[in-house]
């Protein structure tokens, strides 16, 4: 094998390892409930994390990536549809972009 196939192999082990010896090892294990609600939080927090900095370098004028954000999570709030949010918050950075 060339060293290629090994860092390749290298990266799959890598990647599976974490998700595998959790669901093997804390398979019957009891968690309270408020740490399994805790848990359950989790990925928003690593996706709000992830996607924040990129709202705001997203657009030029920061006031019109700051309506843009406080739209979204405005009609997302409402449960509107995710199509209506996207275009809410495309129109609310459009029309902010314009004003500053």
């Amino acid at each position: 094998m060339t060293e290629l196939h090994w860092i390749v192999v290298a990266m799959a082990l890598v990647t599976y390892l974490p998700r595998m010896i959790p669901m093997v090892f804390l398979d019957r294990a009891f968690l309270p409930p408020s740490l399994r609600r805790f848990l359950e939080f989790i990925p928003y927090t690593v996706l709000t994390s992830l996607i924040f900095p990129g709202i705001l370098t997203a657009v030029d004028p920061l006031p019109a990536a700051l309506a843009g954000a406080l739209t979204a999570a405005l009609l997302a709030w409402l449960r509107l549809n995710l199509v209506l949010v996207v275009l809410g918050a495309i129109l609310a950075v459009f029309v902010t972009g314009h004003l500053f």
